[in-house]
């Protein structure tokens, strides 16, 4: 018996993974890496809080819990971005 064929996932975005190093975001077919040392509001947030993830506009990503909002370009592109965040 075999089993289905995995279908399209029903979020456009989510957090598939988090660990001391920080986290793990994927936004359709591409998945981006948040390090906590550049991205220090997910270091010592609660899982379900890290979770909490919204995609705006098909650009943004949001966590409204954390409130804490990131253009999809500053990750694809953080040269353009030169500021640091500090936690």
């Amino acid at each position: 018996m075999k089993s289905a064929t995995r279908g399209v996932g029903t979020s456009p975005a989510e957090v598939t993974n988090v660990d001391i190093h920080g986290i793990w975001v994927l936004v359709g077919e591409r998945e981006y890496f948040l390090p906590h040392e550049d991205f220090p509001w997910f270091k010592r947030a609660r899982i379900e809080d890290v979770l909490n993830l919204e995609l705006l506009h098909g650009r943004h990503l949001y966590w409204p819990t954390l409130d804490v909002d990131l253009s999809i370009d500053s990750l694809e592109h953080p040269e353009r971005y030169p500021l640091v965040a500090e936690g």
